[in-house]
Formats: structure tokens, C-alpha cells, sequence
């Protein structure tokens, strides 16, 4: 399997696969966010899903991939930090605002920043219809996110703090992006940072949510907490490591404006699972979404 995308990386059939990739990973991303804010704490909520992806991901970290050598360590370090403040940013975001409120307004930060970035980082050029495109999405993101703001009920009183909160969220998700997209590249194997990141990356959020979970009056059975977990595990490694491969094999840039596609797909899941109307606004705005992704995607070419 490595070897495998090894050779395809840089080559037409990698540049297919990184989109292949890159949407599977918005529709597990809209999913996980879900799964996050639902009924659950969402600090509970995130201990569970990190603690079962830790222990899903030692085994084969452990037994199966080559282990990392040299310099990755401190790369995986440096993604621990970044992933602990993006983390910690949203669930401090999702306790003072609702899911519709928050998750547009991270996601429509995310692409530009990164896009930006890749350009430093990795010397990536976009084509004026890619950068149409870019402004496209973004710009939809951020409509929809004004549209929740006027018709969906949110708590007034935290809204600003929710708002900054998600903005800041949105710069860690352009910040974690590159960087993990630099740490992917620099180890051998992909596989070998993919699932050390995993474990490194589940350590702490657990011993958090243990700590809140032993002060609250009432706690929440660990049962259906833990199967939360589970299914958002499996999800995390959809989401998280299907991008990471994306941004190994092709445009850094690319693959993350069409992970923010995943707006679009959690607002489908809000009108099919939470109920929530979605009308012929939204439905623009997300026609607007996945044209920009279009654009960046083909625009290049």
C-alpha cells in the first residue's frame, strides 16, 4: 500500500486520488462535527472519540508501520500543540453557540489561510480561476454562517465569544493544515506519522474530559458515551487521515478548499438528522460552496 502511493505520488492518478480523498474526508469531517456538538458535552464528547482513536492507532503504530525516526518525533510533537489549541478552541466555541452558528464560520476561515500559506510553505500556485474559486467558497461559507446568525435561534449572550472563538479555530485549522501536510511529507512512510499522530494527538483530551466529567452533578453514563467515541474514532481517521494522504500526494491548497466542502455537507445533515430547514437561501449558498470548489479543482487545469 505504500509503495503503492509512493509512486503514484505527483502524478495524475495521485492528483485524482487527493480529491477522491479530499471529499471523502469533508463528508467524515461534517459528520465528526456532528457527532461533537451533539447531545453530549462537547468536551466529553471529544475525550471519547480521542482516547478510542488512541487505542485504535497503538497497535498499529506499535507493531505494524516503521517507527518514527530522527526529527519526526519533534514534528509529531509540534502537531500535538497545534492540534491542542485548535481543539480546545472548539470546544470552547461549541459550548457558547450552536453547531450551524459555529461550524461555517471555522471552515470558511480555514481555505484562504491555507492557501496562503501553501503558497510560502510549499511554493503552491493557484490560477485566477482557482483564486475566483477560493473567494467563491469562502465567501459562501461565511454568507451562511450570517444567514444562521439572522434564523437560527443561538445563545445571544456568548454569541461574540462563540464568534472569535470560531474565527481563531479557523487559523489553527489553516495552521494544523500546512503543518501536517509538512510533517506527512517529511516522514518516509505516510503511514508511519499518520498513526503516531493518532496516538500522540489522543493522549491529553481524555485525562480533560475525565477531570470535567468527575465535577459535574450529572454525569453522563459512560456507556453510550463511549460508543459516541467509537463511531467518532472511526470517523477521525476518515476525516483527519484522508486529508493527510491528500496533501502527500497532490496540492496542499487544493485539498484543503475541498475539505470545506464539508459545509455543505453539514448542512445536509442538519435538514436530514437534526431537522433543520434548509430553504432556497441556504440551498444557494450551497450551490455557491461547491462551485468555488469546482473551480479550484478543474480551474488550474
Amino acid at each position: 500500500m505504500t509503495g503503492w502511493l509512493l509512486s503514484i505520488e505527483g502524478t495524475p492518478a495521485g492528483a485524482h486520488l487527493a480529491m477522491l480523498l479530499a471529499l471523502g474526508s469533508a463528508v467524515a469531517h461534517a459528520v465528526f462535527g456532528a457527532l461533537q456538538k451533539g447531545r453530549h458535552d462537547p468536551w466529553m464528547s471529544r475525550g471519547a472519540i480521542d482516547f478510542c482513536y488512541m487505542a485504535m492507532a497503538l497497535p498499529v503504530a506499535l507493531f505494524v508501520v516503521p517507527w518514527p525516526e530522527g526529527g519526526l518525533w519533534l514534528v509529531l510533537l509540534g502537531a500535538w500543540v497545534i492540534h491542542m489549541g485548535y481543539k480546545l478552541c472548539m470546544a470552547m466555541a461549541y459550548e457558547r453557540a450552536a453547531y450551524t452558528v459555529v461550524y461555517p464560520v471555522v471552515r470558511g476561515t480555514g481555505p484562504l489561510v491555507t492557501v496562503i500559506a501553501a503558497g510560502f510553505v510549499f511554493g503552491e500556485l493557484f490560477g485566477p480561476l482557482q483564486w475566483l474559486g477560493v473567494l467563491l467558497l469562502s465567501g459562501g461559507i461565511f454568507a451562511l454562517a450570517l444567514f444562521n446568525l439572522r434564523h437560527v435561534e443561538v445563545g445571544r449572550d456568548t454569541l461574540l465569544q462563540a464568534l472569535g472563538l470560531a474565527f481563531v479555530t479557523g487559523l489553527f485549522v489553516a495552521l494544523y493544515t500546512t503543518y501536517d501536510a509538512f510533517g506527512i511529507r517529511a516522514a518516509p512512510d505516510p503511514f508511519t506519522f499518520l498513526f503516531w499522530f493518532f496516538v500522540i494527538d489522543g493522549l491529553a483530551f481524555p485525562v480533560i474530559a475525565l477531570a470535567r466529567w468527575q465535577r459535574m452533578e450529572l454525569r453522563p453514563a459512560m456507556g453510550p458515551l463511549m460508543l459516541r467515541g467509537v463511531s467518532g474514532a472511526v470517523i477521525a481517521f476518515l476525516s483527519f487521515g484522508s486529508v493527510m494522504l491528500a496533501t502527500r500526494l497532490d496540492k496542499v491548497g487544493e485539498a484543503a478548499v475541498l475539505r470545506e466542502t464539508s459545509t455543505v455537507f453539514a448542512a445536509l445533515i442538519g435538514w436530514l438528522v437534526l431537522k433543520d430547514t434548509v430553504g432556497p437561501v441556504r440551498g444557494a449558498l450551497m450551490a455557491l460552496i461547491a462551485a468555488g470548489a469546482v473551480l479550484v479543482e478543474f480551474g488550474g487545469a
